[in-house]
């Protein structure tokens, strides 16, 4: 059945789909012909697997091809593991499994046109990339990264690895003990960026007969020896209150000049909650022509809009640090609210962290998985490294994801490098972690759980360092165009989340291509004004022109 299903839907148009999802069983033993889309030239195109790898080829054609296959022998679902959507101008291709089944490796393979803007993400699995469309965004968990791209090369490279080390057959020397590469070869026309807690290979070869034919190389031929062959799969998902009280500060004010955006490719993107300043609630229902910007004064046009409605990816960091002993219960209870609260079309993925940041679930839409993971999260040994683990959540996401980002973050604020608490500290500084912050392009939202009890010694952590952790919180969301949130009551934590999700349905996101392209360095202060009475845009309100 599902052979001749996918016979029928070849050559289906991007813009004709909503959702693809093959209800028949789909087994190993099925060899199912690809799927192909019509999409535009320049069509932005994301491609997501956390079961299994995802191969992604650049060819001449000008239309997408779709197909997986199952590693496992034996293993069945009962509908087709691929998803494919069309929603906010944006291809989306994804594998779901039915029923679940972690142990069942599924290997995506992709083939687009050259002028795609396309974006790649795995869990554990590896990531292969032939060819490089205008541009490709590649991010893993865990997996490794293989990028193979035509010689001569024409881009702009930033790829790090978190994990792993870095092989590159550019000259440009490599960073940071071999996990970070930036580079610009020619005139950067093309735009590559990697991020991934494994490691990344990146070749510059002759592809004219791999770009024609969409067949990657044989891996004898490949020049990078360690670069390990991702798994297999032939083959869609579909996405299934105000309570708590924000701490005085945190609503009704326009953000201050210290806080940045980054411009990438010469297109600035702005999230911004409106709110009335008579009453701090969420003002709904605006459009792109209730809003003015300006850059420097001088009016921008505003070419993209993503409405308060449009979803969002949504990170949960958890502090499960030893201070947090005693309530890991009621945080767990309060992990699940806002699991209940989120829109069906949000995804959401959890870390929690002490001494280390640990994926408790990848981003995914199925909201059974992560409930099933939140009741397995506890406490977890080790020194706090606090601001290691915001760092973390923060490069979970690249800049240039197609989806709004959110880091919503449950923390008491202690970490070992404030004075009066015990042991190691993070190794990224506060003022490190405080400029990444600035230069995300996402939101950072953060609750600060008072978790301050009498010290009874000096070995106790001391009532300095508590008020030390609150107010670097604060200002943490501050710099992060967010909210911060106290929580001094546990009971208080279910209410302050189903807050934030409020929060969020006021979240706006502006794009413009500045006017003023000269690169100098220099601070570029941005103005939002909303054509309401007594609405007031909250946001980072600039960016330095790197």
């Amino acid at each position: 059945m599902l052979v001749e299903f996918l016979k029928s839907c070849l050559r289906l148009s991007c813009f004709g789909i909503a959702i693809l999802a093959v209800l028949s069983v789909f087994s190993a033993t099925t060899a199912a012909q690809d799927v192909q889309i019509e999409v535009t030239p320049d069509a932005r195109i994301r491609i997501e697997n956390q079961f299994g790898g995802i191969d992604a080829i650049v060819w001449n054609e000008t239309y997408v091809s779709v197909g997986a296959t199952i590693e496992q022998s034996g293993a069945a679902f009962n509908r087709s593991p691929i998803v494919i959507e069309n929603r906010n101008k944006q291809l989306l291709i994804s594998i779901v499994q039915t029923p679940l089944d972690p142990k069942v490796l599924i290997r995506l393979s992709v083939k687009m046109p050259e002028g795609a803007q396309t974006e790649i993400s795995t869990g554990a699995g590896p990531i292969s990339l032939h060819g490089l469309p205008a541009s490709a965004v590649l991010r893993s968990v865990s997996g490794d990264v293989f990028a193979e791209t035509a010689s001569p090369l024409n881009a702009d490279i930033d790829a790090r690895s978190g994990g792993g080390v870095i092989k590159s057959s550019l000259a440009e020397p490599l960073r940071s003990g071999g996990h970070l590469l930036k580079a610009r070869v020619g005139t950067g026309e093309h735009m590559l960026r990697i991020n991934t807690g494994g490691a990344v290979s990146l070749i510059v070869a002759d592809l004219p007969s791999a770009l024609a034919s969409a067949t990657p190389l044989a891996p004898e031929d490949r020049k990078a020896a360690s670069h390990p062959e991702p798994p297999r799969l032939s083959g869609s998902e579909t996405p299934p209150k105000a309570v708590g009280i924000p701490a005085s500060g945190s609503d009704g004010e326009e953000v201050s000049e210290g806080d940045v955006i980054r411009v990438d490719s010469q297109l600035a993107a702005l999230n911004v909650s409106v709110i009335d300043r008579n009453t701090t609630r969420g003002v709904f229902g605006l459009t792109q022509k209730d809003f003015a910007l300006f850059e420097d004064g001088i009016p921008q046009n505003i070419v993209q809009f993503d409405s308060a409605a449009a979803p969002f990816d949504l990170i949960l960091l958890i502090d499960l640090s030893g201070s947090t002993r005693d309530v890991v219960k009621l945080i767990r209870a309060a992990a699940l609210r806002f699991v209940s609260a989120a829109r069906p079309s949000d995804r959401i993925a959890m870390v929690s962290f002490a001494a280390k940041p640990k994926v408790v679930s990848p981003l995914t839409l199925d909201r059974e998985v992560l409930r099933q993971r939140v009741n397995e999260i506890d406490t977890a040994p080790g020194d706090t490294k606090a601001y290691d683990a915001i760092d973390f959540a923060l490069n979970l996401r690249d800049a240039n994801n197609a989806r709004r980002t959110a880091v919503v973050l449950l923390s008491d604020g202690l970490d070992g490098a404030i004075p009066g608490v015990q042991g190691a500290g993070s190794k990224l500084t506060y003022n490190e972690l405080l400029s990444g912050v600035r230069e995300f392009d996402g939101v950072l939202y953060t609750l600060w759980l008072n978790t301050e009890y009498e010290p009874m010694s000096p070995l106790d952590t001391q009532p300095e360092a508590f008020d030390m952790g609150h107010d670097r919180l604060k200002e943490l969301a501050d710099a992060g165009g967010g909210s911060f949130y106290e929580v001094e009551r546990l009971e208080d934590l279910a209410g302050a989340y189903e807050r934030v999700v409020s929060d969020l349905g006021t979240v706006y996101t502006l794009a413009y291509r500045p006017s003023n392209k000269a690169r100098d360095g220099k601070w570029r202060a941005i103005r939002v004004s909303v054509a309401r009475p007594s609405a007031v845009a909250r946001g980072k309100h600039g960016y330095y022109a790197n």
